[in-house]
């Protein structure tokens, strides 16, 4: 799948909005991702894991389970374990510290591929690592459905993203829509 015929699904889903955004990491922008708009289509929710399960199996091998993080990217992580054939787990808050949770357990030495829906700074990204890793799993290898830093952000393992968008994020204070007197919305999960 190319980058092209991703971003033509997100377009034609209605998934790519446009005006004044608070985004999870606190940031704002013009453009939003609304991933969940893509994912609602089962057929394409299958399409959209299944390549990007072909990406990260190309940069790390196999790994013994997909997660991600709550709510963004149970739907990705579900699907890319399944392309591959394995468990599919995901991590959420509780007080507001990524964990695991409803009986989901990583045993010593497993490898993983964390997953997300949309990348921006990375921050969920390396929270859910840092489950894995403090559980004493291995992460081959991160992969989003998009990368909207344009490839910057670094996470310390092999990565990659259906496509790779260079979108302007500002903190609030410097904000161009802000300072016009734009109020920005949040339509995301946290």
């Amino acid at each position: 799948m190319t980058q092209d015929e991703v971003l033509k699904m997100f377009k034609q889903s209605g998934a790519l909005l446009e005006g004044h955004f608070r985004l999870t990491s606190g940031l704002h922008s013009d453009r939003y991702l609304q991933c969940a708009l893509v994912l609602q289509n089962p057929q394409q929710a299958e399409a959209l894991g299944a390549a990007l399960a072909a990406r990260m199996q190309a940069l790390g091998g196999k790994p013994d389970f997909v997660i991600a993080p709550a709510l963004g990217g149970i739907l990705v992580a579900h699907e890319v374990a399944r392309a591959l054939g394995v468990r599919g787990l995901f991590a959420e808050r509780q007080e507001g510290v990524l964990t695991l949770r409803r009986g989901f357990s990583i045993e010593p030495g497993q490898k993983a591929f964390v997953v997300e829906d949309v990348v921006t700074t990375g921050g969920s990204t390396r929270e859910t690592m840092d489950v894995v890793l403090k559980a004493g799993g291995v992460v081959l290898a991160a992969g989003s459905l998009i990368d909207r830093s344009g490839g910057r952000t670094d996470l310390g393992v092999p990565r990659v993203a259906l496509a790779v968008l260079d979108v302007p994020a500002f903190p609030p204070q410097e904000c161009p829509l802000c300072k016009t007197g734009s109020q920005a919305i949040k339509p995301g999960s946290r």
